[in-house]
């Protein structure tokens, strides 16, 4: 009897095991598209401006300003220039601690709400000053420090000096501040490491000692732990000590000058290149973005014949992830040039191929196989869950993965997982999606250059039957 029943058993498993055994595995090869499409933290930003705003007139631009905001027109298209992912704010620090102490959040509350209101996130640098009269460090700090204008410092771009322990004190009291507030907020997308001199822009880096050094660096990495941040490409000493910390991206502010200073000099050919590597920040794109702003303004490398596609893959060769053109126009001739930029800028996730089991069980696992090729420069910096999809007319369930794609770097990605169905999931039908999904919201996201994107961004792999 033991033993009829041992057979009993074995043979009722088998039974209901062999259908599993022998089911069908589907294997998906989704087609590839050429679109541009628009996705978080890359490709161009606009300046001080946001998606559906008017651009700036001919070669001039604003900055360092409060935002002038323009009467939404109930379009994100911008004219003549691409739809964008990110606005990019910079704005002295007089404007955001106009008292001691007291710090204007309403500004960039606003900035921040309206850049998520036209499908954007916001880039961020607070300068310490500028150049005028205008844009000087706060007042209450020129008062405190009292007037400069007559010193000699080392470096011509410095409007105050930087060695003077109130400096790091008082700035890095703000930046400290700024993390408080926003480290970590779903719409800030990066914030410039800035620390001296004109616009931000770190001239005189080099010069300072170690010890304000790592005061002003230290300001920002222990603010920012969880929003990336980039540095201006500066020197050893700053962007060294910058990354033997964390990870921190970095940045120029100068991209596309072939000329435009000297005959003999220019950024592209005698400064970026070499800087690059001297600095010790090549493999820096690994773990942190890369972003570049224009020198002038497109036009302008227009106007002076530079070969804007040299620029466009010295960029790429640098693995650039996004690219300020300050929000003025694109020439109407290279609208095929920039097109064909957007297309290699960041990452450019493509689904090659992904197999999955043409049913599975409640409360089962639903194993699958995908191989995906990053064809962009870079990774996609910020999490964005890989996600399934199975819904019919009664029922959706969601399954997110284990995917990081802050880890798919540029080629080749194989990615095998399993997900487990809810015990409660209803027999039936399904339709198999895949997504890229925002953490917060859980809906579609990033954009894959693949066939079959329904309305709610979701990418149809198939059927799959829950029985």
């Amino acid at each position: 009897m033991v033993k009829a029943g041992r057979l009993l058993l074995l043979a009722l498993t088998a039974a209901f095991l062999a259908p599993l055994a022998a089911q069908k595995i589907i294997t998906v090869r989704p087609k590839e598209t050429d679109e541009v499409l628009v996705n978080p933290g890359i490709g161009f930003m606009t300046f001080q401006r946001f998606n559906g705003d008017d651009l700036n007139p001919d070669l001039k631009w604003t900055e360092g300003y409060p935002i002038v905001y323009q009467e939404f027109k109930g379009t994100l298209e911008n004219r003549n220039y691409p739809l964008t992912s990110i606005a990019y704010f910079r704005v002295y620090w007089r404007f955001v601690e106009p008292e001691e102490g007291r710090y204007h959040w309403e500004m960039l509350d606003k900035a921040l709400l309206t850049a998520h209101q036209r499908g954007q996130t916001l880039m961020l640098r607070i300068a310490p000053y500028g150049t005028r009269p205008d844009n000087d460090v706060p007042d209450w700090y020129r008062a405190m420090v009292g007037d400069e204008s007559n010193k000699q410092f080392p470096e011509k771009k410095w409007r105050t000096d930087p060695e003077d322990p109130r400096y790091a004190h008082y700035f890095g009291r703000m930046i400290r501040a700024l993390g408080r507030r926003y480290d970590g907020h779903p719409d800030l997308e990066s914030v410039d490491l800035a620390i001296v001199g004109a616009w931000g822009e770190g001239a005189g880096s080099a010069l300072l000692s170690q010890k304000t050094r790592e005061a002003l660096v230290d300001a920002y990495l222990e603010a920012f732990r969880k929003t990336p941040l980039v540095m201006l490409l500066t020197d050893e000493k700053t962007n060294g000590y910058g990354i033997s910390r964390r990870a921190v991206g970095w940045r120029v502010d100068c991209l596309g000058d072939l000329g435009g200073f000297s005959p003999t000099w220019n950024h592209m050919f005698d400064y970026y290149p070499q800087a690059l590597v001297k600095f010790g920040m090549q493999d820096a794109w690994k773990r942190a973005p890369v972003t570049f702003e224009a020198c002038w303004v497109m036009q302008h490398w227009k106007n002076q014949g530079w070969d804007i596609d040299y620029i466009i893959d010295q960029s790429l060769k640098w693995h650039i992830s996004s690219f300020n053109a300050k929000s003025s126009p694109v020439p109407e001739e290279w609208k095929p040039h920039v097109e064909r930029w957007l297309k290699k800028m960041g990452y450019r996730f493509v689904l090659r191929k992904f197999t999955y089991p043409e049913v599975v069980r409640p409360h089962g696992k639903l194993e699958f196989t995908s191989w995906w090729e990053n064809k962009g420069v870079a990774p996609c910096y910020r999490r964005f869950p890989v996600a399934l999809r199975l819904k019919n007319d009664r029922h959706t369930e969601i399954l997110e993965t284990d995917a990081d794609i802050r880890n798919w770097l540029p080629g080749d990605i194989i990615y095998d997982d399993a997900v487990f169905l809810p015990a409660e999931m209803p027999p039936g039908e399904y339709e198999l999606g895949i997504g890229l999904l925002d953490p917060h919201t859980r809906r579609p996201k990033i954009k894959l250059p693949i066939e079959g994107r329904d309305s709610e961004g979701w990418h149809r792999l198939g059927t799959i039957r829950v029985q």
